[in-house]
């Protein structure tokens, strides 16, 4: 996993509550366990004006004017801003790894799903929460300000806008950890790689019958 210590990124304002994980990448598109190559689908049904189906050419396919991403001011957007409930509904870890494919690795929102919330963690992305009154400001100098730019501090556990203003955010400190370190659940485990052989080794020899 990537490490995750510090970002300036291009935002972008996701303006809707309850934003769930079919709609950050649909069903049709779970086949795939291979953690990338989402990017293109990622929120699909409002991203494009016809149906989509895995495999195809999505370049060819037509894209809604209305959807905010679509928008050439916010290409190449590393940081999302979104609603209360971001990323509730079915548990699926493609909606993170569509998000990560596309080049996201923050989401600020006032609250997130506890699933999605994890699993943010578990691939890179670091979810932020904040208060109602301060995601509206945001959102507003978003939406006004063209190239408008934050830089999140994870060491600190700050965001600095344009203007100087500090923000500060709270975040599990284990988890700060693993995002700082670039470790997943297997690199947590392969911190004990020497522990593990050994044992294995040991068993072998206690146990021979087992392997």
């Amino acid at each position: 996993m990537e490490k995750f210590t510090r970002l300036d990124g291009l935002v972008a304002p996701l303006d809707r509550p309850n934003v769930d994980t079919d709609a950050i990448i649909p069903k049709q598109y779970l086949k795939s366990v291979k953690r990338s190559g989402f990017g293109p689908n990622l929120f699909d049904d409002w991203r494009y004006l016809e149906p989509g189906e895995p495999g195809q050419d999505h370049s060819q396919r037509t894209l809604s004017r209305d959807f905010v991403l679509n928008q050439p001011r916010y290409a190449g957007a590393q940081i999302l801003l979104g609603r209360e409930n971001f990323g509730c509904g079915s548990s699926r870890e493609h909606a993170v790894w569509a998000l990560e494919d596309a080049g996201f690795r923050v989401v600020i929102a006032p609250g997130f799903a506890d699933i999605f919330h994890n699993n943010c963690f578990k691939n890179g992305v670091l979810p932020i929460v904040l208060d109602a009154a301060t995601m509206d400001r945001l959102f507003d100098a978003a939406a006004r300000t063209e190239g408008y730019r934050l830089q999140v501090d994870l060491e600190a556990q700050t965001i600095t806008t344009p203007d100087g203003d500090c923000i500060r955010f709270e975040v599990d400190e284990f988890r700060r950890h693993c995002l700082l370190n670039g470790l997943d659940d297997i690199g947590l485990t392969l911190q004990h790689a020497a522990a593990i052989r050994a044992y294995e080794a040991r068993r072998k020899q206690e146990a021979p019958w087992l392997f």
